[in-house]
């Protein structure tokens, strides 16, 4: 029911207790690089009620990469980006999607006018990686408050 104590903001993501335990912000999307700007503030919103809005600006060009990845190489109709903190200075940036194709980083050519996202990823993350699924993949990336 909107506006009751357990849904206080109906238009919000919703914040909700991750498998492992730690919080996290989800959100189900269509598969379309127009799914890059709500990923970007439900990062935004989670870092911010963390208190973590240092890390913002790298979780979202992150989430845009990882997003912008999916559109590009899957055929998935729907991708799922999770915004995980880990502890009190770690965050995890997720993308899933249903392509068992793993991403693989590739050197651009100079000129090129894509083909760095990955790069900028593993420039940016802590770490990263991907989860190989049975019904698809998971990429992640973590990073960290100085």
């Amino acid at each position: 029911m909107a506006g009751t104590a357990s849904d206080p903001h109906p238009n919000q993501p919703h914040l909700e207790p991750a498998p492992t335990g730690h919080p996290a912000y989800t959100e189900t999307l269509p598969c379309t690089p127009e799914s890059a700007p709500t990923a970007r503030r439900l990062i935004r919103q989670a870092l911010g009620a963390w208190a973590l809005d240092a890390l913002a600006d790298d979780a979202c060009l992150i989430a845009n990469e990882m997003v912008a990845n999916a559109c590009r190489h899957t055929r998935s109709p729907l991708i799922r980006v999770s915004v995980t903190r880990l502890d009190g200075t770690r965050v995890e940036i997720a993308v899933t999607d249903r392509s068992r194709a793993l991403p693989v980083r590739k050197p651009a050519a100079p000129d090129a006018l894509d083909g760095r996202g990955l790069l900028l990823v593993d420039a940016v993350a802590d770490r990263w990686g991907a989860d190989p699924k049975r019904w698809g993949k998971r990429v992640w990336a973590e990073v960290r408050a100085a």
